[in-house]
């Protein structure tokens, strides 16, 4: 179905995400290097470790204190989260850090998944472009006007982990 940016957006708010900034593409049929997932797996890890950036999104996804760090280490990618290319990369989007962001997967990567597919016989592809390097609609995010007392903590123990310092 072709839609248009005020559809795809209507189309996003169904879907929950209706906070979701798209972009309106035109696939272009690509093919990948050999290595392109051995360059992947190197991104990915690079892509993880800059999210120190992105401490106060990743607090509201109420993530256990030590997938928290693991996740801004760059160790490992905690269950039910996804790293989502702004364009695929067989329609020519680039293999970098720039066209990645972080998603949870139920509900947020499974309906992008949705949304992309019902466009399948369009010219002009409406895809999903979050503003920030996580997305979580605003509907998780937020806090009140008086802070939140669990990114305060989790930013502090990541610091702490990442400096070296022990819990002082």
């Amino acid at each position: 179905m072709q839609l248009n940016e005020h559809s795809a957006l209507e189309r996003l708010a169904v879907l929950g995400m209706d906070d979701l900034p798209v972009i309106a593409y035109t696939p272009q049929k690509c093919s990948l290097d050999k290595d392109w997932f051995k360059k992947y797996c190197v991104l990915r890890r690079e892509f993880l470790e800059s999210l120190t950036d992105s401490f106060e999104e990743i607090a509201f996804m109420n993530l256990p204190q030590e997938e928290f760090i693991n996740l801004v280490m760059g160790k490992t990618l905690p269950e039910n989260l996804s790293i989502r290319f702004r364009i695929p990369l067989l329609w020519g989007g680039e293999l970098d850090i720039s066209n990645m962001f972080l998603c949870l997967t139920f509900p947020h990567a499974y309906n992008m998944d949705r949304f992309i597919i019902e466009q399948n016989d369009a010219k002009t592809i409406y895809l999903p472009n979050p503003e920030k390097k996580v997305y979580l609609t605003s509907h998780i995010g937020g806090g009140g006007p008086g802070g939140n007392a669990t990114s305060d903590r989790l930013t502090e123990s990541v610091f702490n982990a990442i400096s070296g310092r022990g819990n002082e």
